[in-house]
This record gives structure tokens, sequence and C-alpha cells, in this order.
């Protein structure tokens, strides 16, 4: 990723600084989700970045671009935070699957959960075809899973060189590290990271004609609660999973029980509304709320898609994070004629 270069910030009064600073509000907060893996904290990190970094305007002495000063200040600010904060995760990392997808399922409080974050909110400018494809997958939920496995300086470190692809010497500047100790904490970062991670294969995307086409026919099903045609586009070895649950299933079969069984959703009273999350495809589910009531929000879905068929649908069942999506938590009844 390029850095942008400002002048130094004692040519400018401080008026400038909304406009010379706001251009990187966007990479910042995508800086601040990898970090924390939540996109309610990442916001409130930005602000109280923006807010020191305002302050200390006047004393910015330019010897180092302005984005890298905002960087600073933002992984300052999340170092800080996470020292009181227990490691986000998906129910995938925290034991192996459920016994049974009939049981009933098992909540944990909704703080220890990795949050989805909406593509419309962070990442690189759409001027810039290139960055966007480096951030949309350095946000993807598997990757920001994995990064949680490290503890907070590891984690500040592997992201700012091989995320940020800045030099070593910058790093330990940034932190106030010598250049040995930046180049340890990433090879063990690195060596975490390689456990945890999936493989490339996981990964693999398929064309956008092909995505398309599962994308619709997964709409179509779920909307008919057609639980046969759901897991026809799944992978053999596709994973489901519903924090804040922890309980989460692998393979057709097993997901087939679960949503015949548990699943409150009824053919045709089920509404998904498409968005993107993570730089994945995602949908706000709705479910109707009887005989003539709206649709009100249940679970917002992300799935990974690869060539073979879908390969993970992770269930966020916080109708808050609708909000977050720009979707309302109620959507009125369609009717036509």
């Amino acid at each position: 990723m390029t850095r942008t270069q400002v002048e130094p910030a004692h040519t400018h009064p401080r008026q400038d600084f909304p406009r010379l600073a706001d251009p990187f509000r966007r990479e910042l907060l995508a800086h601040c989700y990898r970090m924390t893996g939540s996109v309610h904290d990442a916001e409130d990190l930005v602000q109280e970045t923006y807010l020191r970094a305002w302050r200390s305007f006047d004393g910015f002495e330019g010897r180092s671009s302005l984005r890298t000063w905002l960087y600073r200040i933002a992984t300052s600010a999340c170092l800080t935070a996470l020292r009181s904060r227990g490691r986000r995760a998906l129910p995938t990392g925290l034991g192996g699957p459920g016994a049974d997808p009939a049981d009933p399922l098992t909540a944990l409080p909704e703080v220890t959960w990795l949050e989805p974050l909406p593509d419309a909110l962070a990442g690189a400018a759409p001027a810039d075809p290139a960055a966007i494809v480096t951030s949309r997958e350095s946000v993807r939920l598997a990757f920001v899973a994995a990064l949680q496995h490290l503890p907070p300086r590891q984690r500040a470190v592997l992201i700012l060189r091989d995320v940020m692809q800045w030099r070593a010497a910058e790093v330990a500047s940034m932190l106030d590290l010598t250049t040995t100790a930046v180049n340890s904490l990433l090879q063990r970062a690195r060596a975490q990271l390689a456990r945890v991670s999936p493989s490339e294969e996981t990964v693999a995307e398929p064309t956008a004609a092909r995505e398309r086409e599962l994308l619709d026919r997964y709409v179509a099903a779920f909307e008919r609660k057609d639980v046969g045609a759901i897991v026809e586009l799944f992978r053999a070895d596709a994973v489901w999973e519903m924090p804040p649950y922890t309980a989460w299933y692998q393979g057709r079969e097993r997901i087939a029980r679960h949503l015949e069984t548990v699943c409150p959703a009824r053919p045709g009273r089920v509404l998904l509304v498409p968005v993107t999350a993570n730089g994945r495809p995602a949908f706000g589910l709705y479910l109707r709320d009887g005989e003539d009531g709206g649709y009100r929000a249940f679970t917002l879905q992300v799935l990974t898609v690869a060539p073979a068929g879908i390969t993970h649908v992770a269930n966020f069942m916080s109708p808050g994070l609708f909000e977050t999506f720009g979707l309302p938590r109620v959507r009125p009844a369609v009717t036509g004629g």
C-alpha cells in the first residue's frame, strides 16, 4: 500500500486537520478492526485516534507522513484497549463441532464474539483497485479470527509488516522497539498464524459468474426453506456456525439436520437482503412476524464461496448488527397484486 505524504503539519493551521486526515479514516477503521475483531470497538478507537491527533496537530513536526502518524496513534490506542479485553472468537475457534445438530443451543456473552465488518465502512477507496484486493483479503473473517490468536503486540507487528507492508525499521519506530525485536515478534506471529489459518485451497474464490449462480440459488432455496436445495449448494466439508451460540456443524448432513430441527425459518416467510461483509457476500436474513406483520431482523449471514460450493456460513445472531450494515430491524411486508 502506498504511503500518502502531506506537507509537515506546522505549515497548516489546526482547522486544516479534518481535510488532511479524513482521507485515512476508512483504512484506519479497517486497521483497528483487524486489531480488535469488533467493528464497534474499531469505530470508538478511530474516534479516539482523531481526537488525540487533532489535539496534538500543532506539535506534529512532519518527520513522518500524516498517515504514518495517525497509524501510530491508532495502534497505540488499540494496544491500550486490548490490555483489558479478552480474545474475540468464532465458535469454530473455541472447540470441536456440536454433538447433535438437534440439541438446544447454548449462548455465551456477546462480548466474546468476533463481529462482521461492513465493506461500506472500511478499506481502500474505490479508485484504487489493487488496494481494494489487498484490503478485502486482509479483513476476511478467517484471517481476522486467526489474528485474534496472537498476543496484541505480535498482532500489531504482523499487521503493519505483512498487511501494510511497512519496513521493520518503521514498525520499530512506531512501537518503540528495536528492529531485532520487531523481526522476532514477526517470526513468532507468522508461525502461530500458520497453525490456525485455513489453507489457500479453502479460501480459493470462484469466478464472478459461478459465485452469482450459487448465491442466487441460495437465496431462492432459503426463502422457500428447501433444506435439500440449500445444502446441495454446500461443499461436502462446509461449516455452519452461529455466534453467540457455541455449537457449530460441519458437513451437509449435519447442517441439514440443524436447519430442519432448530432453524425457525418457514417456507415463504423468509427474506434475504444482500450486503457485503469482510470482503465476502452476506445477507441480512429476516423472518416474517405473524400473518400480517412485517419482517424482523433475525441473523446476519456471511458466506465464503469456493468454486466447488459454499464452504462456510457465519450466522451472527445479533439483530443489532443490522443497523451497522444500514439495514432496518423491521421491513414492511410486501403485498403484491
